[in-house]
């Protein structure tokens, strides 16, 4: 379970950056960050890399959806979560490859979750379970269209985005590591257990053989006994 502290340190260093970008102030602990403008930001690498605030009320990478729906995805997300770090403990003994991936996905899922409980409370603007996600990683890529959107630009991101989507690429390349492994064992076994059955047919042949000489030399010992 220590992988559920790269969770952790995920999870502040998202919300770290979020409260950066959207500002906050605690006037009890002397705490005001004054944030970004909606909508605006500054260059990093150029075009190519901005760290640009918006805010995004639907799920990963700026996909939109439904209050009704909304509510469904944090309450999901909630549960998720949960179901992970439970998941999590089962597979404690697995490989650390393995448990890192779910790590990054729990990060990920736990750090936009609190976007979504508690933000919306936070600052004001909507209930429990209705908070917008904060995103501000934005990469300039070529052209394309995703679910039936077009983007002239990445869609702009967050940390849990990013981690999210590291654990799943991580754990199909476990899986996909693992099939090939359970693959070359399998036929590891099957050549094996060729090489038994030829090897106890070839002791078979010989002890028949052995048998068939040992006859013929008896025969031969009674036919001249008997001349």
């Amino acid at each position: 379970m220590g992988v559920l502290y790269l969770s952790l340190f995920l999870v502040i260093l998202d919300q770290l950056t979020k409260l950066w970008i959207k500002g906050i102030s605690i006037p009890a602990l002397g705490i005001h960050l004054q944030g970004l403008p909606y909508g605006r930001g500054f260059d990093v690498l150029g075009s190519f890399f901005r760290i640009t605030f918006v805010e995004n009320p639907g799920m990963a990478f700026g996909i939109s959806v439904g209050n009704v729906s909304k509510l469904f995805l944090s309450l999901f997300s909630l549960f998720a979560s949960i179901a992970l770090i439970y998941y999590l403990y089962r597979m404690r003994s697995k490989p650390l490859f393995y448990r890192i991936s779910l790590a990054l996905i729990i990060a990920g899922a736990v750090g936009n979750l609190i976007d979504r409980m508690f933000y919306g409370i936070i600052y004001g603007y909507a209930p429990v379970f209705y908070g917008k996600v904060v995103d501000f990683l934005s990469f300039d890529f070529p052209d394309f269209t995703l679910f039936g959107h077009y983007y002239d630009r990445f869609p702009i991101f967050n940390i849990a985005d990013a981690s999210v989507t590291t654990g799943v690429i991580l754990l199909l390349i476990f899986h996909s590591i693992s099939a090939k492994k359970a693959k070359n064992e399998e036929n590891k076994a099957l050549e094996e257990e060729q090489i038994e059955e030829n090897s106890t047919e070839d002791s078979l042949d010989a002890t028949q053989m052995s048998s068939d000489t040992s006859i013929d030399l008896n025969d031969k010992i009674n036919r001249a006994e008997t001349h």
